[in-house]
């Protein structure tokens, strides 16, 4: 924003303020009832054109009832994220593309609002002692806030976003995110109940697939749902507990971790379980609830291959528990049926990379076969049938 602007903001900004009555519960109408009366009132002093005060206006309600200057890119359906590097550096993807936005936070200080803001609806607590915290908006949108002195260049927040209307299966083979063939496999190995687990780097699509492919889980079954910022959103089962981790408080106390989501969600009769992301040693419990008979559950992780997403699933289970390498290896076996590995590629496109089986664990090492590999830009089956028949051939 011009610096003109920027004075002329503030200023009626402040006029704004003054006309509100901090004991006064106003509706959104009756704020922008009383931003167009005070600029009105003063545009007989200090004159504006009509489209400098209605561009004025809406920002100074965008900072009194949304997210500031990030309300107008939180309100364009095509940006998918948006990343705030301090107070006057903002960017934002559309369309595959990173481009910087030309508005700026008037100081720190409101952009350390607008995070309180956020977090504080979820109740979860950012300060100096306490300066990461993961969070969502109403919308569902997935919130990460670093604060100083973790954060160098002054407060960080990044908003990952997701459309009012889920992506379906039909779009992404559409978009060429995946073949029609691998498409139905994968819905009818979900109807199935073939433990799958769904890996790939940062923002290449695990969590939209998940969300998918989840949909495909007969509306019948009782789900379970665990992850560390609620963002799944599963339309066809109404028999449905999403569970979410939370931070300590301000006494360092009273954290509830995935693990102990995961070791509860047993006692709650589920016929499957969905774990958002493993990162940490919760990955031994979503192994072993994968192994007492809840066939059928889905969770994700960040990895640059399947072979390698089992290497990092052995790490972090190694974080939390003292076991030999080879009954992990045996645990993962028996456990995981499938993986399918996501790929953001240049320019933004996401598509599956590889589908593989879990065929088994020989010579101390778990054994996989490629089931759909990418060739030549095509996604292939090369294998016919699966190893664990769970019901008709797929």
């Amino acid at each position: 924003m011009p610096e003109a602007d920027q004075k002329g903001y503030l200023f009626y900004k402040k006029k704004v303020r003054d006309n509100l009555s901090p004991q006064t519960l106003y509706t959104d109408a009756e704020v922008e009832n009383i931003i167009f009366q005070t600029m009105a009132a003063e545009n007989k002093t200090t004159y504006l054109s009509l489209r400098e005060r209605t561009g004025i206006g809406k920002r100074i309600f965008h900072a009194l009832r949304g997210l500031d200057v990030l309300q107008p890119l939180m309100e364009d359906p095509d940006i998918t994220d948006i990343m705030v590097n301090g107070p006057e550096c903002i960017y934002y993807e559309k369309g595959g593309k990173i481009c910087r936005s030309p508005q700026v936070f008037e100081s720190v200080e409101r952009l350390e609002d607008v995070i309180q803001q956020i977090v504080g609806a979820v109740n979860r607590i950012i300060n100096e002692a306490n300066p990461i915290v993961d969070a969502r908006l109403p919308d569902g949108s997935r919130v990460n806030a670093v604060f100083p002195p973790a954060a160098l260049n002054g407060p960080v927040l990044t908003i990952r976003r997701f459309r009012e209307n889920p992506i379906t299966l039909e779009e992404l083979t559409n978009w060429g995110t995946i073949t029609e063939e691998a498409a139905e496999f994968l819905k009818q190995a979900v109807c199935r109940r073939y433990n799958i687990f769904v890996c790939g780097g940062t923002a290449s699509g695990k969590t939209t697939l998940l969300n998918v492919l989840s949909n495909f889980i007969p509306a019948q079954e009782r789900i379970i749902t665990i992850e560390d910022t609620a963002e799944l959103r599963l339309r066809g089962s109404e028999n449905i507990v999403s569970l979410e981790t939370r931070n300590n408080n301000v006494e360092g106390k009273g954290a509830i971790t995935m693990r102990d989501l995961i070791r509860t969600s047993l006692r709650m009769r589920p016929d499957r379980i969905i774990v958002g992301e493993v990162r940490g040693a919760e990955a031994l419990d979503m192994l072993q609830a994968m192994n007492s008979g809840h066939d059928g559950s889905l969770s994700t992780g960040h990895g640059n291959s399947c072979r390698d997403m089992l290497s990092r699933i052995e790490t972090m289970v190694l974080m939390g528990a003292e076991l030999p390498l080879t009954a992990v290896r045996q645990q993962m076996a028996s456990a995981i049926d499938l993986m399918v590995f996501v790929r953001r590629g240049v320019g933004g496109k996401r598509y599956v990379d590889e589908i593989v089986q879990i065929v088994g664990y020989e010579k101390d090492n778990v054994q996989l076969e490629n089931l759909f590999e990418r060739q030549g830009g095509k996604l292939v089956r090369l294998a016919a049938t699966l190893c664990r028949q769970k019901g008709e051939e797929i």
